[in-house]
């Protein structure tokens, strides 16, 4: 039965090694970093907390190894309150890892090795059909396979999401089933095979190119714009020392979803999610840098956006 308030995640976990450098290495350079830091990750994990740690009641769907990481990344999600009754451990392959470089501006540069989440698929679906059916909200990303991205929007009868990140070919049909898209604008320029768009005219003319009633296109410390068919929304982003960027895409998707199910209209649940994107990038990690209610309302003090 269709549950209000509800959000079901199926994606990723990984376990990310995060490590300080002076600027990212370039094709045959070695760069001496600080110690490293393993964090938990994973878009789709990322997400799943994010949301969970402003109240909402999230199950996540996807797949660890039998390891130590694994263990890890089971227990920063049932520590945030996220449901991982559907988060299947498979003997056959290690839990996903991240290599995270973070420079002295705080930007990132990532390489991650899927593992177990490269063997989510359909299956996995089918043993989570009744939660994904029921949410208010199914919230998805790219790092796991297509196939099952596509059965679980196939599945949902709530409000899909769909974070098309790291960038990939859609399925046509995949996008008729998204209700709302939550690109970049440089996966936004790739998801309609063009040049990244130059201004707001044309961030508007692409996201409307595509079949999706709603696209939400963040834009960074620019903020985040809302299109839909008839009328656009810039939402700005507060002025920030960034410490960390990790995660805050992510976070910006978990805020959306938890705003989403709330029934917050759609300005008012972008406005929350730059918010709680700008909160994670002053912290360091993913997962510990998730924000708070009172982080979010924090930010926003003094701020209104309505579409």
């Amino acid at each position: 039965m269709y549950q209000p308030g509800t959000i079901a995640v199926l994606g990723s976990a990984n376990l990310d090694i995060v490590i300080p450098v002076p600027h990212h290495p370039v094709t045959g350079e070695t760069v001496m970093g600080g110690d490293h830091a393993l964090v938990p990750g994973g878009k789709g994990a990322n997400q799943a907390v994010a949301a969970a740690r402003l109240g909402a009641d999230v199950s996540f769907v996807g797949r660890l190894g039998s390891d130590d990481a694994g263990a890890t990344l089971r227990e920063s999600l049932e520590a945030a309150g996220v449901d991982t009754t559907f988060l299947r451990d498979d003997a056959g392959a290690p839990s996903g890892i991240a290599l995270i470089g973070v420079d002295e501006a705080g930007d990132n540069a990532i390489v991650v090795s899927p593992g177990a989440n490269g063997r989510v698929g359909p299956e996995d679906v089918a043993d989570a059909e009744a939660v994904i059916r029921d949410a208010t909200v199914l919230l998805l990303q790219l790092e796991v396979p297509m196939e099952a991205v596509a059965a679980a929007a196939r599945v949902a009868s709530g409000t899909v999401v769909l974070n098309p990140a790291p960038a990939a070919p859609l399925p046509g049909d995949l996008l008729q089933l998204v209700d709302v898209l939550v690109p970049n604008a440089i996966e936004l320029a790739q998801l309609v095979g063009t040049e990244p768009p130059g201004d707001v005219d044309e961030v508007v003319e692409l996201a409307r190119s595509l079949p999706v009633a709603t696209v939400v296109v963040t834009m960074g410390a620019a903020g985040a714009l809302l299109v839909t068919p008839d009328d656009y929304l810039v939402v700005p982003a507060p002025t920030i020392h960034p410490v960390d960027t990790t995660g805050a895409g992510d976070s910006f998707c978990g805020a959306l979803a938890e705003a989403l199910a709330r029934g917050v209209e759609l300005g008012t649940a972008v406005e929350r999610a730059v918010h709680a994107g700008a909160v994670t990038a002053t912290r360091p990690g993913a997962q510990p840098a998730m924000p708070t209610t009172a982080d979010i309302e924090a930010s926003m003090s003094g701020r209104a956006g309505t579409l």
